[in-house]
């Protein structure tokens, strides 16, 4: 395989080991990327507030394409570009449809700075700080101006049961998808995905898909991985990445996508 030019990785499930850290050996791996010139993009659902520490410790001052592609941000810069967003009515709307599809789910928007949620969406991320309860609900749209996501979560159905039926139901322009998250679907803007916000960070480094090696694990990942020339699902993904990938690595907790830059890099 020749040198790609930029490496683009899902970090939950993927780069991260399960319990999230991120092990000497993939550290290593992405400080032999930079001496060999590669580029190395996180390419998340995570909003760019949760992730300071793991870029921290993975030991590299990343760009992240966050919030599933809604979102560009330069953790060397401390600056975020937003690439796709909801209107709040749009948001709403989703929000409407939903509800009486799902009634035992909890629904959360994500901005880009902060979440706001109902009573009844459980956190997800213990580490996010900058999250706010709306009560009543209806008191949220007075106080967001951009959605980057819509998220649902519910504790009885799992994600690939949502999925389906969010899709069976919205009709609405949105990009639906789940990221492995119990019991979590997200709804994205139209066009956001990280296959095309990947495209657009590549087209202005006058990248080509041949040239970029991508590594996932969820159903948010496929896109990305059918874009990119080479990809790879770690052999913790799901059923559908694994089958989706031209390639499969050893599982997060083996430092899957460590191997196959080691390999790389030679």
């Amino acid at each position: 395989m020749l040198s790609p030019r930029l490496i683009a990785t899902d970090l939950d499930g993927t780069l991260l080991r399960s319990d999230g850290s991120v092990s000497d050996r993939t550290r290593d791996a992405l400080a032999g990327c930079a001496r060999a010139g590669i580029g190395v993009v996180f390419v998340t659902a995570r909003p760019p507030r949760v992730m300071h520490d793991i870029v921290a410790r993975a030991g590299h001052a990343a760009t992240a394409i966050c919030a599933n592609g809604a979102m560009v941000h330069d953790f060397a810069a401390g600056t975020s570009v937003y690439v796709h967003e909801f209107a709040a009515e749009a948001a709403r709307a989703i929000v409407e449809v939903l509800r009486p599809v799902l009634p035992d789910t909890g629904f959360a928007l994500e901005t880009g700075e902060r979440v706001w949620h109902d009573t009844a969406y459980r956190i997800g991320l213990l580490s996010d700080t900058q999250r706010y309860l709306a009560e009543p609900w209806d008191s949220v749209w007075g106080e967001v101006r951009r959605v980057v996501k819509v998220l649902a979560r519910s504790g009885t159905h799992n994600a690939d049961e949502m999925l389906a039926l969010a899709r069976g139901v919205l009709t609405l322009p949105a990009e639906i998808s789940h990221s492995g998250g119990r019991g979590l679907v997200e709804i994205s803007p139209p066009g956001a995905t990280k296959a095309s916000t990947l495209a657009w960070y590549c087209a202005r480094r006058g990248i080509d898909p041949g040239e970029v090696v991508a590594f996932g694990d969820m159903p948010n990942d496929l896109p990305m991985l059918a874009w990119a020339g080479t990809s790879y699902a770690v052999a913790n993904a799901h059923p559908d990445v694994r089958r989706g990938a031209t390639g499969v690595t050893s599982s997060n907790n083996e430092d899957g996508v460590a191997a196959v830059l080691e390999a790389l890099v030679g």
